[in-house]
């Protein structure tokens, strides 16, 4: 089953302001596919999302469906950073611990729409085809 990154319900477990204060974004990383598996080599993929979730609260899915850009983050604007403007940004090809050292860095700034992705991310930024159905919708 896939999982994709969209906006939590009000009932997300993940969903700690009141004990702990806003969260400034969340994380969904791409694993059980390509991505967070041996056909992506030498990266240590339990280490990775373990060092995202010491920034961010971690969401991970089976499968984002884009495969040729493992291992692939979804970072998500936090609620204030969405009211600024911010949406999704979708890293791929974060395959070394510089890259996600890079990730967890922006994420603790704020992420999406609270401050600028920096330039050494615009290396990973990528857009994920939209499906459409077969009546073009």
């Amino acid at each position: 089953m896939s999982a994709t990154p969209s906006d939590a319900a009000n009932d997300d477990p993940l969903d700690d302001t009141a004990a702990t204060g806003p969260v400034p974004c969340r994380v969904v990383v791409c694993r059980d596919c390509c991505c967070g598996s041996p056909k992506v080599t030498g990266v240590d993929h339990a280490a990775q999302t373990e060092r995202l979730r010491a920034a961010a609260p971690v969401r991970v899915s089976d499968c984002l469906d884009v495969c040729d850009q493992a291992n692939v983050i979804v970072v998500q604007p936090s609620s204030a950073g969405r009211a600024a403007g911010g949406r999704p940004v979708w890293l791929g090809l974060v395959n070394d611990p510089a890259a996600t050292e890079d990730v967890v860095s922006w994420v603790r700034q704020g992420g999406p729409g609270v401050v600028p992705l920096p330039d050494i991310l615009d290396l990973y930024v990528f857009s994920p085809l939209t499906r459409r159905r077969p009546d073009g919708s």
